[in-house]
Order: structure tokens, then sequence, then C-alpha cells
């Protein structure tokens, strides 16, 4: 069984994220802050970990490195609905193996959980030893939410919250470089 902590403020959007992941044998807890979170962890050992990165009061954000300390080998997606590259950086840095922005659909949700993690597909934001600049971060990010979307320029573009045709000139200038 695949045993999944979601950690999302917002508890009927929390059900139905357990309702859609339970129908494709994820076994679901929910959490609703940092410190049950935290008891989660520890408690069941979860395999995924979902995090909705603005919570209430607080960001999952602070919880990420001791998420990774308590449960090393679980696969940490952090959701958000305020996508930045800063904070998808901070994320990746911290130790989250993916990023996706709301609204997103369930088939992207569970490609992102059962991807491989972010330091194997070279997310993170160190390559052989040496440090990304910012653009080539965006890029990769860019590169990571086009594949989830099979492509899909129009929806690559929206989970990104950019104009299609500023991604398109984003991917048609790194090509010619």
């Amino acid at each position: 069984m695949k045993k999944l902590l979601i950690v999302e403020d917002d508890v009927i959007f929390a059900n139905t994220l357990v309702r859609r992941l339970t129908k494709h044998g994820f076994d679901c807890v929910h959490a609703e802050t940092n410190s049950e979170a935290l008891l989660a962890c520890h408690r069941h050992q979860p395999n995924y970990i979902l995090l909705d990165m603005k919570l209430a009061q607080e960001t999952t954000l602070n919880i990420i490195t001791p998420v990774r300390k308590s449960c090393p080998k679980s696969r940490i997606v952090l959701l958000t609905g305020f996508a930045s590259i800063a904070t998808a950086v901070d994320a990746i840095k911290l130790g989250a193996d993916d990023y996706l922005t709301k609204p997103l659909d369930t088939q992207t949700l569970l490609a992102a959980l059962n991807e491989s993690k972010a330091s194997d597909i070279s997310i993170d934001a160190e390559v052989d030893g040496e440090t990304l600049s910012a653009e080539q971060v965006q890029w990769q990010h860019i590169q990571q939410v086009l594949k989830a979307n099979d492509g899909n320029i129009s929806a690559t573009a929206r989970q990104l919250s950019m104009h299609r045709r500023t991604l398109q000139r984003k991917l048609q200038k790194k090509t010619t470089k």
C-alpha cells in the first residue's frame, strides 16, 4: 500500500484529494498544520507527502527539512497556488522532490507523485557540483511542468501562471541559443 500524507488547511480540497487518490491505491492521512504534519510523519512513515505551501498562518517550506529527516525515502511534492521560481528553488533546495501549481488535474498529480526524485532527474539547484543560475533553474522547472503536461503548451502556461505566448518565447529563445 502506498501511504500518502496530505498537508492541506482547506478541508474540502483535502477531502477531494483523499477521495481521488484513494481510488488510485493511496492510503491517505490528512494534516491541517505543520505540527500535525510532523506528528503524522513520525506515526505513519508515509511514502509520499503532499504539502500545500501556504497554510492559514504558516508555510510548509519550514517543515520540508524536518520531514525529509523523518522520512528520508518519501517523495515530497509541494503544491501551491502562489507559484514563483524563487519558492520553487527554495523548495527543491530544502528537500522537496517536485513543485506543482494549483489548479491541477489528478493525472498531473499522480505523475508527480510517481516520478523519480528530483535529484535523480537533475532538477536540483546543483548539477555535477556546479550551481545553476536562476535562468537555468527556471528552464528546468518549465521543462518539468511541460513534461508533466505531455508537451501541452497551453496547459503548461496555465500551470505556470504565464501567458502561452510568453512561454513559447522562452522555449524558442532557449532552443535557438
